[in-house]
């Protein structure tokens, strides 16, 4: 195994840095489209403003390297990104998703990595406890695997016909415990409810477009699209193909609606990102990743598209408006 060679076994990173007249180097991973994406460019001004208000400024007390998956294949972008950061010289990396947590946890046990959007960290073995992390791994996750449930609860408050439900996910990572917990979480709500549930396991643009032509030969149905950077990556198509056959959908954050899609409840991605920068602060000015305790997201927001609702004949419940955080009209 080749460990990361940008930081020392020890901390404080900072001092170290400075010690030796080397500026601080963050590497900061997004795993969406890339810096033309309007969503990851408002997850990255929310980053790098929560660093300005802690005193640092990219390219001046610090070095900000941002890298995106983009259009590559998952697996294809995670190794040659893990490969990468061999010759980066990063003293805190900074991610996003379970995926390349893990191609990064697997790399090394000494660069200090500030995760973000990762449901379960302890049950995928990334940190001992949320309390106490140990290691080099630390960070933030974005809900219990329940939270799929309310999806379900909120898709059939929109539209009470829906008596079927795809849930959209990838295939790629069958044994990860968050698809199986969001299954099931899923699954008791839609047993009183009387609703079916069909599970659409999609890992490209041609499987997407297959899954749900074929689910939407049946009348009544409706989508649940679960948290993937695929999903997140391809959201026009899914958004797309939701509309054209008429499928009211729901989204774990705003991306989805913002391209689309029908409504969205979920971490405000652009908070967590903020609250991923105080983690950064502290980690270069001494404290251990280790000692941070992993935190919940505290910021929730639903997002309604009113526009679609209106092309799929769906008239949003006045309520449901009073309680939304932004209406895309």
């Amino acid at each position: 195994m080749t460990l990361l060679s940008g930081a020392t076994a020890a901390w404080p990173l900072a001092t170290h840095a400075q010690q030796s007249g080397r500026v601080p180097r963050v590497v900061f991973w997004m795993g969406g489209a890339g810096p033309s994406d309007p969503e990851e460019q408002r997850y990255s001004a929310a980053f790098h403003e929560s660093l300005r208000r802690l005193g640092w400024v990219d390219g001046r007390n610090i070095r900000v390297e941002q890298r995106w998956i983009g259009d590559r294949a998952e697996a294809a972008a995670i190794q040659a990104f893990a490969t990468e950061l061999d010759t980066l010289g990063a003293d805190v990396i900074v991610t996003t998703g379970a995926p390349i947590l893990a191609a990064l946890h697997r790399r090394t046990k000494i660069t200090p990595i500030v995760f973000t959007m990762v449901t379960d960290p302890v049950s995928d073995g990334f940190v001992t406890s949320l309390a106490r992390p140990g290691g080099n791994i630390t960070g933030f996750t974005i809900f219990e695997h329940s939270f799929a449930g309310k999806w379900l609860e909120m898709l059939k408050e929109v539209a009470p016909g829906v008596t079927r439900v795809a849930v959209l996910q990838n295939p790629d990572h069958p044994d990860h415990p968050a698809w199986n917990a969001y299954q099931r979480a899923i699954g008791a709500i839609a047993q009183p409810m009387g609703v079916e549930v069909v599970p659409a396991p999609a890992s490209n643009t041609a499987e997407i477009t297959s899954a749900l032509d074929a689910f939407a030969r049946t009348p009544n149905g409706g989508l649940i699209v679960l948290p993937s950077g695929i999903g997140s990556r391809h959201r026009q198509i899914i958004a797309d193909a939701a509309r054209r056959h008429r499928l009211p959908s729901i989204y774990h954050v705003r991306m989805y609606p913002a391209s689309g899609g029908l409504m969205s409840y979920g971490v405000s991605q652009p908070d967590i990102y903020a609250q991923a920068a105080t983690y950064v602060d502290r980690i270069l000015k001494g404290a251990k990743p280790g000692d941070l305790p992993v935190q919940a997201a505290s910021k929730f927001e639903m997002v309604i598209n009113l526009k679609t609702a209106k092309a799929l004949g769906i008239t949003v419940p006045a309520t449901m408006l009073g309680r939304a955080d932004e209406v895309i009209e």
